[in-house]
């Protein structure tokens, strides 16, 4: 590869634009590695050289979207004019390093934040790195490759040429770039080049007095003295292997070696030709990259990437090996972040992971970050059961005490959700899935505690997210249909009118009811939309009715109201336009909102709920008494109805009936008829708790003993006939 030509036309250099810093960065740069060249150039035509490296290298960094790639050319082409030595490439990160975002961060298309610019550079720089030594290995391989032919061209041609041969070999031989030694069949290291000299520490007699045999390494693969062996015995004529070994000061030299067998001319071994590059530097550099890659840059703590790694090992284990994981999501973590600011939320953070690691130090145990405010435990062996109890324990006890932080003392909670097993039964996927289900099963139970998985916890939770996911489609695909169930009048058994229930055909779980799908419903949102067609159906259907039942007045629908359509801007104008659509009287609709969405409620809630009130509209206040309301609020509530809830009816059906029920019933039926509040029961079963509730003056009733939800074509077969 060439360096790029400099571009024509003289660029903006007015003092200190892009282009003066831009030069004041090539000027830099080739100060620091102009002496490390091997180049007949002078500094200033190296300069210029140069230029049109660094003005690729602010390319690459102000690049949108970002791609570091192009810096490999610029390290290729450092090699290209023979900027070889190791320093050069270490003087270049440097620069890099320190000037680059100087100098450049500011230029371009458009300035980047300091933190961008230096995440930017460091790509830079591992690329350019990436580049330099590939480039440099390719050309030390054309070096070996003509090393190799030359040394096999002096032994075909000894005889005529021996001394041209002698002289070539030697001049390669003591020039070349990379470490070349020969040693005879016993091991004996005859003589090394200075390159290798240099390699082991520069005392020549020190390599010299060892065997080759000798230079054993723990991290050795075990090829490596197989491929020896053979190759002394004349089995193979060369290997390559990646190897390390020890210098004299202890330290450890990586190396490339290439090592060839040399025969004589009756084609006898006589000599081991070890050809060396020296990777030391490229493989600390790869081991940066690979930390930087597989640990969270903030606490310092293994990443996703690494902490699956280890799962899937711990996964795949044979012989009975079991596992445990602890996941944890700290609680009110959010709060911190939006009150306190993300910077206090990051040193919160790094106090946290502290702790953990504190708490995982045992053999077999990891701590990991996975991202927010959730990190996950690792525990392998033979009884985790015990050991991940004592785990999520131990995590619970280090959180406990008060994090100082600003002069604040923040609390941190945490819960935990533990999945342990036997290995190879499951994926690290799964694992984690059934990890994360568990952790917001035991927030959901007030947090600052650790659940283990279920099993059939686990197929619920997925159950729920598929639903909530195959909502949407199945509004639009006409899934959901409506049951009605009656309303009888307790004085005369007629009825009154009926509620619409919705229900959901589901194509794989069959028919759902409200229970399953309404709360998703809500959470999502959908609940607005899909209210909104329960409303217009069921007004639709009570209209039919009237037209069916024009003698005996209209039959009154009632239709749940849930807290997400009553804080809903349009709930009056919508409910308005359906009504006037289908030509229903308000009267004969009536919309029923659960006492727990009105406790506390304001005037802002209560008003479109006043308005259609004032329209004619009846409005029921469901489930009364579940909750924990003032029953003086009821004058304050715009509602017509009080459907009291089944738990105070449910002492009726035995005979003789509660006494503290009767009692409860009978108060609360006064206090509504002083209020001028109609009273509607659920729930009821038995003829016995029917005559019950009409001798203490409730108004109307519901339930299975007049009948169970069904068709709109059966309250037309109900008005035909005495419902009791």
């Amino acid at each position: 590869m060439s360096i790029p030509a400099q571009t024509s036309g003289v660029p903006d250099t007015e003092p200190d634009g892009p282009e003066d810093r831009l030069r004041r960065f090539a000027r830099i740069w080739s100060r620091a590695i102009f002496p490390l060249t091997a180049t007949s150039l002078t500094r200033p035509e190296f300069e210029e050289h140069l230029l049109p490296l660094a003005r690729e290298l602010n390319t690459v960094l102000h690049a949108h979207p970002f791609d570091a790639s192009p810096a490999q050319r610029v390290g290729a082409a450092l090699v290209d004019v023979h900027c070889t030595d190791p320093d050069a490439l270490s003087a270049t990160l440097g620069v890099v390093d320190s000037y680059l975002v100087l100098y450049c961060g500011g230029s371009g298309p458009g300035a980047l934040s300091t933190e961008d610019g230096r995440a930017r550079c460091a790509r830079i720089q591992h690329t350019l790195a990436a580049g330099f030594c590939l480039a440099l290995r390719e050309r030390t391989l054309a070096e070996q490759e003509a090393i190799a032919r030359s040394a096999l061209t002096a032994r075909s041609h000894a005889e005529e040429a021996l001394h041209a041969t002698e002289a070539r070999f030697r001049a390669v031989f003591k020039d070349a770039a990379i470490g070349i030694g020969i040693a005879d069949l016993e091991g004996n290291v005859l003589e090394v080049n200075d390159t290798l000299t240099r390699m082991f520490g520069g005392l020549e007699h020190h390599v010299r007095s060892h065997k080759v045999n000798e230079w054993v390494h723990p991290e050795d693969s075990p090829q490596v003295w197989k491929y020896y062996n053979e190759l002394v015995r004349g089995e193979r004529d060369h290997y390559r292997v990646e190897k390390a070994y020890y210098r004299n000061d202890g330290t450890v030299l990586w190396t490339n070696l290439t090592v060839s067998l040399l025969r004589d001319s009756e084609g006898r071994p006589e000599y081991q030709l070890s050809l060396m590059e020296d990777t030391t530097e490229r493989r600390l550099l790869n081991l940066r990259l690979r930390y930087e890659a597989t640990h969270d840059a903030l606490t310092g703590l293994p990443n996703r990437t690494l902490f699956f790694e280890r799962l899937e090992k711990a996964l795949t284990a044979r012989n009975g090996s079991r596992f445990g994981l602890c996941y944890l999501d700290l609680d009110g973590f959010k709060a911190i972040n939006d009150s306190l600011g993300h910077a206090a939320g990051d040193r919160l953070l790094v106090e946290v992971a502290d702790r953990l690691q504190s708490c995982a130090t045992a053999p077999g145990e990891m701590v990991a970050r996975l991202g927010g405010d959730e990190f996950v435990a690792l525990t392998t062996g033979p009884d985790t059961r015990k050991e991940v109890d004592e785990l999520a324990g131990r995590i619970l006890g280090a959180l406990a005490t008060p994090v100082r932080l600003d002069g604040r003392e923040l609390v941190v909670r945490g819960s935990i959700g533990i999945v342990e097993g036997p290995s190879g039964e499951r994926s690290a996927a799964e694992v984690l899935r059934s990890a994360d289900i568990t952790m917001y099963r035991a927030k959901a139970a007030g947090g600052n505690r650790f659940e283990f998985a279920d099993a059939e916890a686990d197929a619920r939770a997925i159950t729920r997210h598929g639903l909530t996911t195959a909502l949407p489609a199945a509004l639009d695909r006409g899934e959901f249909f409506i049951e009605y169930q009656p309303l009888v009048h307790l004085g005369d058994g007629s009825v009154h009118g009926a509620e619409a229930l919705v229900r959901w055909c589901h194509p794989q779980h069959g028919v759902l009811g409200p229970d399953r799908f309404i709360p998703l419903a809500e959470h999502t949102g959908l609940i607005v939309p899909l209210g909104r067609w329960v409303l217009e159906e069921s007004v639709r259907q009570a209209n039919f009715w009237k037209e069916r039942h024009s003698d005996g007045g209209p039959l009154r629908i009632n239709v749940n109201l849930s807290p997400a359509q009553l804080r809903h801007p349009r709930l009056v104008a919508e409910t308005v336009d359906v009504l006037e659509r289908s030509g229903l009287e308000p009267g004969a609709l009536c919309l029923e909102v659960t006492e727990s969405a009105l406790i506390g409620a304001d005037d802002d809630v209560l008003k479109p709920l006043r308005q259609l009130a004032e329209m004619g509209v009846d409005i029921a206040l469901d489930d009364f008494g579940t909750g924990y309301s003032n029953l003086a609020n009821l004058r304050r509530l715009p509602v017509s109805v009080l459907k009291l809830d089944r738990s105070f009816t449910q002492g009726m059906q035995q005979h003789p009936a509660d006494p503290v029920d009767m009692k409860i019933v009978e108060g609360i039926v006064s206090l509504a008829h002083s209020l001028e509040l109609a009273v509607t029961v659920e729930g009821v079963e038995t003829g016995a708790q029917a005559e019950q509730l009409r001798r203490l003056g409730c108004d109307t009733a519901q339930g299975w003993y007049y009948a169970r939800p069904g068709a709109p074509d059966r309250i037309h077969s109900l008005l035909l006939a005495d419902a009791v």
